[in-house]
């Protein structure tokens, strides 16, 4: 590390409203962790940030971040369209690298991503915080270990109240999760040249991402239709998946609905039990077809959607305290369900990702 310290020194590159949300209070409270420097677009809003949680340094230009402020780690929070090219000049320059989730925009910028920290020896996170809750990791146990047999069928359904925002209509996140402490700036969620698209980048990107953590499989094949809603961006996306060891996957998945109700229902069949869980809600559920069925505790409100989890997990592997438990090829694959699906939308035909 750069310090004389035993602190990781990290600089946050888009200090925004996820940032400030989750990133930021996750890295001062861990003990290991310096924040040592942030970027915003706006010099008044870097330097704000900077004073109000403690940063040493505050930038406009991520690359001066990067190269002159004397970090060991970034945590890239920006927007969509600049994640490919913040990621690769940090690695470039030898800096470990956390990314939000949309990774990239396409699957060759994902694949180089992922290359590049490899190549590097760099650790690389993708952002999914239902990697972390005390369910999908045992979820994931289950399935590994062989305890639901063959995975053949996976049912989900992931909705999250952000119509709104996809449209264009507010640009205040209303979803509830957290407080706003600095608002996005316009056409950051409604913007498909900023943000990518709508419904299948903003949200999908995590349903990709959890197939992949749960299964160990990769998507193979890719069939969607989208909805748009009058909007330019995709509002209701549905997704038939094969993964690569010929599991089927339905996807449904909106942001249309009421701010009081969202969805994350995972159903997965296999040739020895199902699992069945709902995210939003901190359930899940064992039926073995032989035996007892299981019923998990109820998730605390504050476990199901543990926001903080990816940069702490971040800094501890950074540290070598623990391991990754959201690599980037996570979140290729979920570019991989992304960009099969846009490119199926399009041409109502189904898209082997092979080819992507």
């Amino acid at each position: 590390m750069s310090n004389e310290s035993d602190k990781l020194n990290i600089g946050v590159i888009g200090a925004g409203w996820w940032a400030t949300s989750a990133h930021i209070p996750g890295i001062i409270q861990h003990e290991r962790a310096h924040l040592k420097a942030v970027q915003n677009r706006t010099i008044s809003k870097a330097t704000k940030i900077a004073h109000d949680f403690g940063a040493d340094l505050a930038f406009v230009d991520y690359r001066k971040l990067v190269t002159d402020a004397g970090v060991d780690a970034v945590v890239i929070s920006s927007t969509p369209n600049m994640h490919y090219e913040q990621a690769k000049f940090s690695m470039e320059h030898g800096k470990h690298v956390l990314l939000e989730k949309p990774m990239t925009f396409n699957v060759a910028q994902a694949k180089e991503l992922c290359n590049l920290a490899s190549g590097n020896n760099l650790q690389f996170l993708v952002s999914c915080p239902w990697h972390y809750t005390r369910h999908g990791i045992e979820a994931k146990r289950l399935i590994q270990q062989g305890l639901l047999g063959e995975i053949k069928m996976i049912s989900i359904l992931m909705t999250n109240p952000i119509d709104k925002l996809l449209k264009g209509i507010n640009t205040i996140p209303t979803h509830g999760l957290n407080e706003v402490y600095v608002e996005p700036n316009p056409g950051s969620y409604n913007d498909p040249s900023i943000a990518g698209g709508g419904q299948i980048f903003g949200q999908v990107s995590h349903v990709g991402a959890y197939l992949s953590f749960l299964t160990g499989a990769g998507p193979k094949e890719v069939f969607a239709k989208f909805d748009y809603d009058n909007s330019e961006n995709d509002i209701y996306d549905t997704l038939l998946i094969t993964m690569d060891n010929d599991t089927l996957v339905t996807i449904a998945s909106t942001g249309a609905t009421p701010i009081t109700v969202r969805n994350y229902e995972v159903r997965i069949y296999g040739t020895r039990a199902i699992l069945f869980l709902e995210l939003w809600k901190g359930h899940m559920s064992y039926w073995p077809f032989e035996g007892k069925s299981k019923k998990y505790p109820v998730l605390p409100e504050n476990e199901i959607y543990p926001d903080e989890a990816p940069v702490i997990n971040f800094i501890n592997t950074c540290l070598g305290l623990a391991n990754n438990n959201s690599p980037g090829e996570l979140g290729l694959a979920a570019m991989k369900v992304i960009e099969g699906a846009s490119i199926s939308n399009k041409i109502g035909k189904s898209i082997k990702t092979d080819s992507l």
